[in-house]
């Protein structure tokens, strides 16, 4: 149940988003949705077959696992369901935040993300653009920290559907009215902030980590509010893999294991 109820919130808000930037984009793409599309969703169908077969529902069974063994910080103190709740939240979205930040310093993590970071367009089919490998080793470093906070189970399952609703909306080409993107960054990641992060300027690509509360990169200096080009016009993805008959499923899949 867990699984079906994640997936159709999944499902839901990404079938929005899509509809949203088809009507009213940000800006112009530079390939083709059928150039695109097919590598982008196709990593996606592969990453849920390997959890699947792998680990299923290990984040949500591990927070179980955590309560009745009483491991963890929430349960080794007396503390509230509605305080273990909102800690839960937001220790597990700091965690991914330094994750991120690691995988753009740690070069063998690199290796992995750097598949996220090959799409030469930004919408919301970049969300589910990983590597099996860097899924695999995410979820790791989540049921870590589950483990180590004593997570609580319902918020554990609430982060999934958070994140991968936050991730599906501010990797959308949607085209948001400019007050209310200043407004929104105050509390979450927006698209036109999160789009810096996939610029091909170096020191662009090292800020805005954040996926779904916006304040972390302020508090950990790694914001940056406007890129040096218009939002419409600087480029995306790595100086280094602008070719799209480069960039297909297989070579994707086989690149963390280039030189």
């Amino acid at each position: 149940m867990e699984a079906i109820i994640r997936l159709s919130a999944a499902l839901g808000i990404f079938l929005i988003m899509i509809s949203w930037e088809f009507l009213a984009p940000r800006r112009p793409l530079s390939l083709l949705r059928q150039q695109r599309w097919p590598v982008n969703i196709g990593l996606a169908l592969l990453n849920m077959l390997v959890i699947r077969i792998t680990v299923g529902s290990i984040a949500y069974i591990s927070a179980m696992d955590a309560i009745e063994n009483h491991w963890g910080l929430f349960n080794s103190f007396s503390v509230t369901t509605s305080v273990s709740f909102i800690f839960t939240l937001l220790l597990l979205d700091l965690s991914i935040y330094f994750q991120h930040r690691l995988a753009h310093k740690w070069p063998l993590l690199w290796r992995l993300h750097q598949v996220h970071h090959t799409d030469l367009d930004f919408d919301a089919t970049t969300a589910i653009r990983f590597h099996p490998l860097e899924i695999l080793f995410s979820l790791a470093v989540k049921v870590a920290i589950i483990y180590i906070i004593g997570a609580n189970p319902l918020a554990v399952i609430a982060f999934e559907i958070i994140l991968n609703g936050s991730a599906t909306f501010n990797h959308s080409n949607i085209n948001l009215p400019l007050k209310l993107d200043r407004i929104l960054r105050w509390l979450i990641v927006t698209p036109d902030m999160h789009r810096i992060h996939h610029s091909t300027v170096q020191h662009e690509m090292d800020s805005n980590y954040g996926f779904s509360i916006s304040c972390w990169d302020r508090l950990f200096r790694s914001y940056t509010k406007n890129p040096q080009q218009p939002q419409t016009e600087f480029k995306l993805g790595l100086s280094h893999l602008r070719d799209p008959e480069h960039i297909n499923f297989i070579k994707l899949l086989s690149l963390p294991f280039k030189s």
